[in-house]
């Protein structure tokens, strides 16, 4: 088995090549990065990928733009989640490719990576190969789709990870800012403080990106329908559900749904 550290100096080892690699194995490495940036294609499942900063949730036919030199550790816990890793060499220009971002894989962008589904490995600047991903690449920026949105902001406080592990076993009930500060002993105003001091956020906010996130696990994991989903994780209206998840995701559960292949 690779060490981290000749997986990392497989992506380098050839700078001006624009690499391909199919289920490869960095989901299960610590934090690491590269000279190149990286696209990530995500099908079949939901992939998690950590940052010092935040957790990203990448769900099904999404991708996410990785700039170069960004450290960052990839997960996930679906048995079908196929990954499509792209790396390619830094370019200036357009703004885009210098922030991460989480986008839905177009209908020209499935395309596209369905005509180079047999590639794999390193193709160089003179190929019609390289060229082909070259603009594969420059489409991206061009799209101007919506990102989607969820990320959750991560803490080293240890009274704020409680709260959090708190609230993930709870998110069934009708979890309150006033009720979640008496429960752990806090004032209001101490809690209100702690996750704007922390996680630069709110308590509802988080609290409902914990549900939505939640939610798309049960889409994805079981059997149960939108209306036992959204009393699942908390939620009476199930309008009150999709509006929400739609907030989110940019779109309703149902098309979620239908993008996991459930």
């Amino acid at each position: 088995m690779k060490t981290l550290q000749q997986l990392i100096d497989n992506v380098d080892q050839n700078p001006g090549s624009i690499l391909v690699v199919r289920q490869q194995t960095e989901q299960r490495l610590p934090s690491h990065q590269h000279d190149k940036a990286q696209l990530l294609l995500v099908f079949g499942g939901i992939a998690y990928l950590q940052t010092e900063e935040n957790d990203f949730y990448i769900p099904s036919n999404h991708y996410i733009w990785i700039p170069n030199n960004y450290p960052h550790n990839l997960m996930f816990n679906a048995q079908d989640l196929f990954i499509i890793n792209i790396y390619f060499p830094k370019e200036n220009g357009d703004s885009f490719y210098n922030e991460m971002g989480i986008y839905p894989v177009s209908k020209l962008l499935y395309e596209m990576l369905s005509f180079s589904e047999t590639w794999h490995g390193d193709y160089y600047e003179g190929s019609w190969e390289y060229e082909f991903l070259r603009t594969l690449r420059n489409v991206l920026s061009k799209e101007n789709l919506k990102k989607f949105s969820i990320q959750l902001p991560t803490t080293n406080d240890q009274r704020l990870n409680a709260v959090v592990d708190r609230l993930r076993s709870q998110l069934n009930e009708n979890l309150t800012l006033e009720a979640t500060a008496s429960q752990l002993g806090m004032s209001v105003r101490s809690l209100t403080r702690l996750f704007q001091a922390k996680l630069h956020i709110t308590f509802i906010q988080y609290v409902k990106m914990l549900r939505i996130i939640r939610a798309m696990e049960l889409i994805k994991g079981t059997s149960l329908n939108m209306t036992e989903i959204a009393y699942e994780i908390g939620y009476s209206s199930i309008s009150a559900f999709s509006n929400n998840f739609h907030q989110l995701t940019n779109m309703r559960p149902t098309e979620f749904k239908s993008m996991a292949g459930v």
